[in-house]
């Protein structure tokens, strides 16, 4: 159903996939948006290994959550911001694109569960974090990605 990786040896292995996952802040979640155009959004993500699964949180209403109730279907990419090798002009990056069905969670306590370990991702300021989360959490609602297939690969930009 996935099409492999052409350049086979660009591919990164699933752990480094993972660790890419985990480390990257923001990344674009892609859904089938109105009229068959596809609708692509900067996230903050979290990616949790208890259960493999990638979260973001958005409001009650709004085009994400429509495009979600009208197709389950979405994809997630993140990337590093690369690194330069000495005496060259250009990055090396990686990349992840995972392939995945998306749910919507209006469940309270793993609002704030997953809420929480997102926003450590940023700060480790537990007294805003707990501002925020009793503040807005009421409003949120959280997305679950269950990834079918994870790809990563390395891209030399020269």
């Amino acid at each position: 159903m996935f099409r492999d990786l052409l350049r086979k040896k660009q591919k990164l292995s699933q752990e480094e996939c993972i660790a890419l996952l985990k480390s990257e802040k923001r990344g674009v979640l892609s859904l089938n948006g109105d009229d068959g155009f596809p609708y692509g959004i900067p996230m903050n993500h979290f990616y949790n290994e208890a259960d493999g699964c990638i979260y973001f949180h958005c409001g009650k209403h709004g085009h994400k959550t429509d495009a979600i109730r009208s197709s389950d279907k979405a994809s997630f990419c993140v990337f590093n911001s690369g690194l330069k090798s000495d005496n060259n002009w250009f990055l090396t990056v990686h990349s992840v694109v995972v392939f995945g069905t998306i749910e919507i969670s209006d469940d309270p306590v793993l609002i704030k569960e997953i809420t929480r370990k997102l926003s450590l991702k940023f700060t480790s300021d537990e007294e805003y974090i707990n501002h925020e989360i009793e503040a807005y959490a009421k409003n949120t609602l959280l997305l679950k990605m269950t990834p079918l297939n994870i790809c990563g690969k390395t891209v030399n930009e020269s």
